[in-house]
Order: C-alpha cells, then sequence, then structure tokens
C-alpha cells in the first residue's frame, strides 16, 4: 500500500534575504503570470537538516555528513596512529570502495556519507592496518593502482561500506555519485520551491556605515551600500514516501518511524539563514498541515496561480491558508482517497476544521508517528 505523508505550510517572512541568486538578490520566480518570492528547494533541504541537528532530533550516529573532507575526518577518528602512515592507508581504503583523493587530499566531489559509513572506514583501516602498510607503501598510486594494490578482503568489505548507513537524511534526500551508481539512493522525500502566495517587488536598503574613530574633519560615512530584500507569505509543501524511506532504512520500522517524527519537528522549525544578521526574520509558520494520502501525492500550490490580494480587514497569512482549503477541498472531491487523513496547526484560525486539530508541534509530530505506525507495511 501506498502512502505518502505530505507538509503544507504558510509560512510569512518579515523582511528578509533567506535565499540569494548569484547577484546577491533574494530568488524569484514567474508563477500563474506573477513575480513571487522564491525559496530553492535545496536551500530548505539544508535547513531542515541544520534543524534536526540543532534541536538534536535525530541520533548522531544516524545522521548524514556532506563533506569533501573525508580523509580529515578520518585522521580524527584514527586515534594514536601515526597521521603521516595512516594517509596512506586511508587513500587506499578509500580508493578500494572507488573513493578517489585528489592532491589536496579532498575527495573529488563532495560526498553524502552517513555517519556509520565514515565510522566503518576508520574500523577498516584499523582492522587491516597491516595488510594496508605494503599496499599503501611506495610512490603515490592512482585511483586504479591504489585500488588494485588493496586487499582483496578490504576491497570487498570496503565497497559493502557504502550502504547509506542508514543515515536519516541520506534516505529522506537521496545521494548520486555519476561514476558509483551502484551506491547512489534515490530519495525518500521531494522538497518543493516555496513560493509566496502574492506578487512581490524587490527592495532596496541603502546604508551607511560611521567610522569610529573619525575626526572632526572627516565627514560623511566611512562606507556605503546597498541590499536587496522582500517580504513574503509563502507556501511550502514536502512530501515524503513512507514505504521508500522504510527502504532506504534498511527495513529499520522503529527509526523509519522516528524519522518521520523528527522531520515533522525539522522541517516547521527550519528557517533559512541567508542574511539573518542584517534581518533577523525568525518567523515560524502560521498554518502546518500534514495529510497522509494513498492514491498520490498532490502539490497545493496553484491554489495560489492567481495571486492572493492584500486586503486591509484580513492578513496575508489568513488569506492564503483560506484559499488553500478552498483549493484542497476542491481537488480532494476529485483526486483524494477515502482512506486520506489530515492534522493540522493552525494560528491563522483560517483552516475550516478539517481533520485533527493539534495545540503544539511536539502533538502533530506524535500524530503522524502513530498514524503512519498504523498503516506502513513491513
Amino acid at each position: 500500500m501506498s502512502l505518502f505523508v505530505e507538509f503544507h505550510l504558510i509560512q510569512n517572512f518579515a523582511p528578509s534575504n533567506l535565499n540569494r541568486d548569484d547577484t546577491g538578490a533574494p530568488k524569484d520566480a514567474l508563477f500563474g503570470g506573477h513575480r513571487r518570492a522564491r525559496v530553492s528547494s535545496q536551500c530548505f533541504k539544508r535547513a531542515i537538516r541544520l534543524a534536526a541537528q540543532e534541536h538534536e532530533l535525530v541520533a548522531p550516529e544516524y545522521r548524514g555528513v556532506r563533506t569533501k573532507k573525508l580523509k580529515a575526518l578520518l585522521l580524527e577518528r584514527l586515534v594514536g596512529r601515526d597521521p603521516l602512515e595512516a594517509e596512506g592507508k586511508i587513500e587506499v581504503a578509500l580508493a578500494a570502495a572507488g573513493l578517489k583523493l585528489k592532491d589536496d587530499g579532498k575527495t573529488e566531489y563532495l560526498l553524502f556519507l552517513g555517519e556509520a559509513e565514515i565510522a566503518g572506514f576508520a574500523t577498516l583501516i584499523e582492522q587491516h592496518w597491516v595488510e594496508l602498510a605494503g599496499a599503501a607503501g611506495g610512490e603515490k598510486k592512482g585511483k586504479k593502482e591504489a585500488k588494485a594494490s588493496a586487499p582483496a578482503d578490504v576491497v570487498k568489505k570496503a565497497k559493502a561500506l557504502l550502504d547509506g548507513g542508514k543515515a536519516v537524511d541520506v534516505a529522506l534526500f537521496g545521494r548520486m555519485l555519476a561514476d558509483m551508481p551502484e551506491v547512489n539512493q534515490d530519495a525518500a522525500c521531494q522538497v518543493a520551491h516555496a513560493i509566496s502566495t502574492h506578487r512581490v517587488e524587490r527592495e532596496f536598503d541603502y546604508f551607511t556605515a560611521v567610522d569610529d574613530k573619525g575626526g572632526p574633519d572627516e565627514t560623511g560615512a566611512g562606507m556605503i551600500g546597498q541590499v536587496e530584500f522582500n517580504s513574503a507569505t509563502l507556501y511550502r509543501y514536502a512530501v515524503v514516501d513512507a514505504g521508500k524511506l522504510l527502504g532506504n532504512l534498511q527495513q529499520d520500522r522503529e527509526l523509519t518511524l522516528s524519522a518521520l517524527e523528527a522531520f515533522t519537528q525539522a522541517m516547521v522549525r527550519a528557517i533559512p539563514t541567508g542574511k539573518q544578521n542584517t534581518f533577523a526574520a525568525h518567523n515560524l509558520p502560521s498554518f502546518v498541515g500534514v495529510c497522509l494520502r494513498h492514491a498520490g501525492p498532490l502539490n497545493l500550490a496553484n491554489a495560489f496561480e492567481k495571486p492572493i490580494a492584500p486586503r486591509h480587514e484580513a492578513s496575508l497569512t489568513s488569506l492564503s491558508v483560506g484559499e488553500l482549503a478552498r483549493h484542497e477541498g476542491k481537488l480532494a472531491a476529485v483526486y483524494a482517497d477515502a482512506r486520506d487523513q489530515w492534522a493540522y496547526l493552525d494560528l491563522s484560525e483560517a483552516w475550516p476544521q478539517k481533520g485533527f486539530a493539534v495545540q503544539n508541534l511536539g502533538e502533530l509530530a506524535t500524530w503522524v508517528r502513530m498514524q503512519v505506525a498504523a498503516q506502513l507495511e513491513g
């Protein structure tokens, strides 16, 4: 049975520049023929990972690390070993798995590895220290030569290590290594670009800075500049395929349920870090709706194809939540499954009480865990 856990958020941000393009301007997009504020899915995925770490929602052994500095991480774990000797062994062990180090000691590209995978490489090197000594000797080897010099037993074990390591964020967001497709992991979670429910225009902040040590003859500013920003009510959407997540986490049912509970909390608490020292836009969502769907996911962004127009008597947030509910009801009548379930946390008081109302985020996360536990196969 298919089970998709959807997250629908309405979140109003004060003036900010959370996610910049190559010119430093807030990202935007045309939608429904109108300019909208936009925060990319990659930006929010990282914010979700950081929120999970900051609030300790996932145990350290089930976290992932995105880095090119795998060699440095392994050197830190090989406590008591001669670093110069360990470097050669690390190179051979990684080459055995198909990973090459460049001259600066970093991997060829950014890796997304589970903590368990990194720990596994450290253990492998410790266990095969003597065998790797001969393989690591002599002149610096290329990838093929280093791999060929590794003992067959090490090659077999090294390849087996790259299984995702039950890392929750790797299981959720997936990974791809172009020249090692056998270790790729399809994402269990899809995250949409967040877009504003209304039209936006870019604004500019012209700023000056005063030299604290300036003399009486030094008039004017010590520095001048400008920064672009906007303010927007965003619609955020993400969906997790519960069955796929269970498979990515190697059929660990308890970890899958914990991962969904943690994702619920992290999704809501995630706020991008862009220009926060300038704007401090720490604005949490006013509406969080979670829907368990069975027929297939339903992104409700088209509720805002016609942009919400400001009104004196109502906030953009409440107008957006109301339009989201209206559009969902229209689609549900045609596409929804009778088994679909809603729970919601609504500070806008504009959601029409469809589903199970919760009073706080912890209660919502618990609801997700319990409902998925009752329906998840495996």
